[in-house]
């Protein structure tokens, strides 16, 4: 058994933003959590109810750090 249930594909969830990948729902202590399949260390949600709404918000991709967006050159 591998642990975890995958989102079906007509629930949307953002992909992780570490890695890109579609999260999954796994069995957390008493609770669920909405996680990275892939790293542990990836964000997950708390311990609880499965709260795709939290795992959307924590993975949105901010241009911080994007050159070209902030300057609107391309170089």
């Amino acid at each position: 058994m591998k642990g975890y249930v995958n989102i079906p594909k007509s629930i949307y969830c953002k992909a992780c933003k570490q890695c890109g990948t579609r999260p999954v729902i796994a069995v957390w202590g008493s609770g669920y959590v909405v996680k990275c399949p892939h790293d542990d260390a990836h964000y997950q949600t708390k311990p609880g109810l499965i709260d795709i709404e939290d795992w959307n918000i924590h993975n949105t991709v901010l241009y911080d750090d994007d050159y070209e967006h902030k300057t609107g050159t391309t170089e």
